[in-house]
């Protein structure tokens, strides 16, 4: 009820005022109002670009859309890294779940969150899917934190090839971030599984990086198994990540293979509040503004 509350107050200040919706935004997670003159770190230069440049960017409009997306990476060369998709739909009345396989991931393709993970169609509630589903395709997702990438999205239901290791539940979940066409960290998300998700950030030569309180928290000897593939991995983001300021590539790695995951330009709304400040500080400045090169 407080969420639902949240969400519709904050999407009436978008309509008022983006830049409203962004400093109320900012002060409640933060306790003070963005620098969007002159912002400094990662998440003031985030809300900067969200409000001066992703509305009228058709690039970044369209690698904003999980479905439009795809055609980013076949039109550069990485169809190969693509999941399968097994059905596309304009509504939650087209799906037709009798002809989808036994496993499969459901996702739409505007907005965070909107999945639906099914590993046994034997046991998915298919009204409930449904209830869901409509639910999610009413929201503007944009305005609830005036993430202007994602308005005028042409919404899709999406279905994929549902992604298992041979050993282990989910695949491991990998997120670059890129500044200025540069993948400088790795985000590698371990225990999903577990349902308690940790995260710890590796450089380019997978070193740990202490950028969060799990890292920072780590032993002196911490790591976790590279995988072969990174250095593919690095570069293959170096490629996607090259037109945009800022963005967060995300891949699985399934029994050595980089399977696309979606490309993210305002993560956690651009107010991050795992992140330590320090690591908000040393970000922003990695990621120098189109106004300022």
């Amino acid at each position: 009820m407080i969420r639902n509350f949240k969400k519709k107050f904050l999407s009436t200040l978008s309509m008022i005022s983006p830049v409203l919706n962004t400093n109320i935004t900012y002060w409640y997670h933060f306790k003070k109002l963005p620098n969007l003159k002159e912002p400094r770190t990662l998440n003031e230069k985030l809300q900067w670009l969200k409000l001066n440049t992703y509305a009228d960017d058709p690039l970044t409009k369209q690698c904003s859309d999980k479905f439009a997306v795809r055609d980013y990476l076949i039109e550069n060369g990485h169809e190969d890294k693509l999941n399968e998709l097994i059905a596309v739909y304009d509504s939650v009345e087209e799906i037709k779940w009798g002809d989808l396989p036994n496993k499969f991931a459901l996702k739409l393709n505007f907005g965070s969150q909107f999945n639906i993970i099914c590993p046994n169609k034997d046991l998915l509630n298919i009204k409930e899917a449904e209830k869901k589903l409509k639910k999610w395709w009413k929201s503007k997702f944009h305005l609830i934190y005036s993430e202007m990438q994602y308005k005028g999205t042409k919404k899709k239901i999406i279905v994929e090839k549902y992604l298992q290791p041979k050993q282990g539940v989910l695949p491991e979940d990998y997120k670059f971030y890129c500044f200025n066409g540069k993948a400088e960290y790795v985000m590698v998300c371990v225990n999903r599984d577990k349902g308690k998700p940790e995260f710890y950030f590796f450089d380019r030569d997978w070193k740990l990086a202490r950028l969060n309180n799990w890292g920072k928290e780590a032993p002196n000897d911490f790591t976790l198994p590279k995988p072969p593939q990174i250095d593919e991995a690095f570069s293959l983001a170096d490629q996607l990540s090259t037109p945009f300021p800022f963005v967060r590539v995300d891949f699985y790695i399934i029994d050595g293979k980089i399977i696309f995951g979606e490309l993210t330009f305002t993560p956690s709304g651009a107010v991050d509040p795992n992140r330590l400040p320090e690591t908000d500080l040393l970000f922003g400045e990695m990621l120098i503004l189109p106004n300022n090169r």
